[in-house]
């Protein structure tokens, strides 16, 4: 149990009160009542593209909500800029990448001392001056939120397709550079997913729109010069439950269009030798079945888990005839052994594979079918495949990180086997990795699994419960939290905090079985893995509940509204960002833009009684009950698309209403932002100076 100290939050004024207007839904027979349903908006969609259509009676509550926030943090105003000090002097300011080799230029980035976005460069391909092609900072001029998608440039080097949103609701507007001049051509294609594949020939690109209720549905095909209304609908998908993206391959000859949910995919292809053609279907989609392609020359690479291949192998196919009764297998399924993504060049097959919970990378030669790992020795790291821009390629990019051990970025030659460092992350203010200790301990969960923990504390600190911690935590998608070098996360051991990692079940940690019992109706297990995890600092006296803030976003803030029902008595605090913690309505909602593609996710309540019951048994808002809650701080974006704000306003209304606590309830609603938060690189420092300022306030360590 949580020991009581003295709290740090006093003389605060009275706390927002939602006023109650009820709702009444019944499904299956189940009636329930939502006494804070009027905050979403019924002109959502239109709000998103143009926030002050927002109603003023919702604005007033979450203008109110702000206010409280800041009266209960105001205190840390000094610990805020300490924080966002320390954090922005870890960053070199005036940072740049190193440029990766296309054709006769090699493509990079780079940010200015001072500057907020990302400016887009290029190079002649064995070095020399900068050419630069794209200016962050001057496109986010005068603008509250700006956020560049990137940008792509045509084969012959010629233009650039750039996209940007200045809203946060992630409708992306694209422009056409001539990147000789750096002028923009006049065509303006509006409320796409980002980004574009160029044709080969540089006169036309592929997109895709997303429709009003946010869902990218529909392939285009823009011509350069013609007015977006004329563009030809190349593919539309008729299933609100899918994903649509659009990519091309690497030699070319090959535009791909991807359609998937989260358990199932399929994928069409369009020739670039006739961009006219309907796209010719792979392997129709299957439920359960995924698969995802890369080019070969004469073969397409295959990753998939047909067959019973729960951790995914690799088939080949004909480029000609890559129907499934074509596939063969190359790389077989191995147990335990989860392939994450491929990648395939002239000579060489490579894949990133995780096995006993660390990432590694395998390279095969496509001739002798030899095979080599390149070898990692850190107890726990986590590593980046950036490949190669060309085909005909021998050298690859990877990067390298570990929680004590700042990111490294390699060039490896696939024949020689020799790394070239090429770039070390600078810390400006210093960095002595000697200073820090990074472990990974297992947790035992309630069924006798073990839970993954990565941890990072200061050597000097000690581990007799008494030092604090911030646990984190995610657990959805087969998403796996990497256990890499942070920056800001310094800031927290310096102050003694351990920082702690959770690898529960929902992500793919420790394959993906890890991901499927964490799941629909095995879900209550991935909050059952995060109690474990702080069960276990807490019995190591790694920390002890008194001192444990826990911290998760968007589907991990569902994580930490279900813990906050399940457990608030081992937690000192929870911050919730971006959190997904109206489950059971938002499932039911069909109209929203995530929702029938997250059915596989969580399940479908409209349908289904039983799924309703999954959903319905965890679902936080659902769930809040008179008990005393710890502190809470949640946070959201008004334009956010994914996590709608209302999901965070309704539960922290509700919270408010039940917690039979003293502790605050905070919301803090970001107002010109959506689901990542603000855009700029130094802003969004200051918002996470502002979580870490709320965990050290609560840890008593201010």
């Amino acid at each position: 149990m949580a020991t009581s100290r003295l709290s740090p939050f006093a003389n605060l004024p009275a706390a927002p009160v939602a006023p109650k207007k009820p709702v009444s839904d019944t499904r299956h027979g189940i009636t329930r009542t939502d006494d804070y349903a009027w905050f979403r908006a019924d002109n959502w969609q239109a709000m998103f593209k143009d926030p002050s259509l927002l109603d003023p009676e919702i604005r007033k509550h979450l203008e109110a909500e702000n206010a409280y926030m800041e009266a209960a943090m105001g205190d840390t105003a000094e610990l805020q800029k300490k924080l966002f000090a320390e954090m922005r002097g870890r960053i070199k300011e005036d940072d740049s990448s190193v440029p990766m080799k296309d054709g006769r230029f090699a493509y990079g980035t780079l940010f200015v001392t001072g500057g907020e976005q990302p400016h887009y460069f290029r190079t002649p391909r064995d070095g020399g001056e900068k050419h630069l092609l794209l200016d962050g900072d001057k496109e986010a001029v005068g603008k509250d939120y700006f956020r560049l998608s990137g940008i792509d440039h045509t084969s012959d080097h010629s233009r650039g397709i750039w996209g940007y949103d200045d809203k946060g609701s992630e409708y992306f507007t694209l422009r056409i550079r001539d990147l000789a001049t750096g002028e923009d051509l006049a065509d303006v294609v509006e409320n796409t997913g980002g980004g574009g594949v160029w044709a080969p020939d540089g006169k036309s690109f592929f997109y895709t729109l997303q429709d009003e209720n946010h869902r990218p549905s529909k392939v285009f095909h823009h011509i350069v010069g013609q007015p977006q209304s004329e563009d030809r609908l190349v593919y539309e998908e008729e299933d609100p439950g899918f994903f649509m993206g659009v990519g091309g391959s690497l030699l070319d000859d090959f535009i791909y269009i991807d359609i998937h949910d989260h358990e199932t995919s399929e994928y069409r292809l369009l020739s670039t030798r006739d961009l006219t053609v309907e796209p010719a279907l792979v392997a129709a989609r299957e439920e359960g079945i995924e698969y995802s392609m890369t080019e070969g020359g004469d073969v397409f690479y295959i990753l998939t888990n047909d067959g019973d291949a729960k951790d995914f192998k690799i088939m080949q196919t004909p480029v000609n005839a890559p129907g499934k009764q074509n596939w063969t297998e190359v790389v077989p399924h191995e147990p335990g052994r989860l392939i994450i993504s491929h990648m395939a060049f002239a000579r060489y097959l490579l894949w990133l594979q995780r096995k006993d919970g660390l990432p590694q990378i395998i390279i095969r030669d496509r001739t002798t079918g030899e095979e080599h790992a390149i070898a990692f020795a850190e107890e726990a790291y986590s590593l980046g495949l950036q490949g190669a821009a060309e085909y005909d390629s021998d050298v690859i990019r990877f990067s390298y990180s570990s929680m004590t051990t700042p990111s490294q970025l390699y060039d490896y030659d696939m024949r020689t086997r020799e790394r070239v460092l090429l770039k070390t992350q600078e810390v400006p203010s210093g960095h002595n990795p000697d200073d820090y200790v990074t472990r990974r301990v297992m947790a035992p969960a309630h069924d006798g699994e073990l839970v993954p923990v990565s941890l990072l504390y200061r050597k000097d600190t000690p581990l007799d419960g008494s030092a604090p911690c911030l646990l984190y935590g995610y657990g959805a998608y087969g998403i796996t939290i990497p256990a890499g070098f942070s920056t800001n996360n310094l800031s927290l051991a310096d102050r003694g905090f351990v920082y702690a990692i959770a690898h529960i079940r929902g992500g793919k940690d420790k394959g993906f079985a890890w991901y499927e019992t964490g799941k629909m109706e095995h879900k209550q297990n991935t909050f059952k893995d995060f109690i474990a995890a702080a069960d276990y600092l807490n019995q190591e006296k790694f920390t002890s509940y008194a001192n444990i803030i826990a911290e998760g976003g968007s589907a991990g803030g569902m994580l930490m509204g279900g813990i906050a029902n399940m457990a608030p008595e081992k937690f000192a605090g929870i911050i919730a960002a971006v959190p997904f913690v109206d489950v059971l309505n938002t499932m039911l909602d069909d109209t929203l833009p995530l929702t029938p593609p997250e059915w596989p996710e969580w399940g479908n309540p409209i349908d289904s009684l039983e799924e309703y019951q999954w959903i319905a048994a965890y679902s936080p808002y659902d769930n809040v009950e008179a008990k005393p809650y710890p502190p809470i701080l949640a946070i959201s974006g008004l334009t956010d698309p994914r996590v709608t704000y209302w999901e965070p306003t309704k539960w922290v209304a509700k919270v408010r209403e039940f917690s039979t606590g003293t502790a605050p309830i905070l919301l803090k609603t970001n107002m010109a932002a959506g689901h990542g938060g603000k855009s700029g690189r130094f802003q969004r420092l200051e918002e996470i100076a502002f979580e870490y300022a709320f965990a050290i306030k609560v840890a008593g360590k201010m």
